[in-house]
């Protein structure tokens, strides 16, 4: 469901947005409400659901992973105490 809002902008944000949209093709609208998601986050669930879709990307790769962060971090795993 969607929600109306009216928002009261200076000239210069006015300005921005209406170069933006001749630039991308995009609604002022859109692009206020990327605007938002950009700055306050996106929907709830969405972080979680891209760490769900992200699991066993690397399942056909065969290594250690410890030895990976070893020789990404020298000495981490000792400094660890691992």
């Amino acid at each position: 469901m969607g929600h109306r809002t009216q928002i009261t902008l200076t000239d210069a944000q006015y300005a921005s947005l209406k170069v933006q949209s001749q630039r991308t093709g995009a609604t002022l609208a859109e692009l206020v409400r990327r605007a938002v998601s950009l700055m306050y986050g996106p929907d709830d669930g969405l972080d979680e659901e891209a760490l769900d879709d992200s699991f066993g990307a690397w399942h056909d790769r065969d290594f250690d992973g410890a030895a990976y962060v070893e020789e990404l971090r020298p000495g981490l795993g000792r400094r660890l105490g691992l």
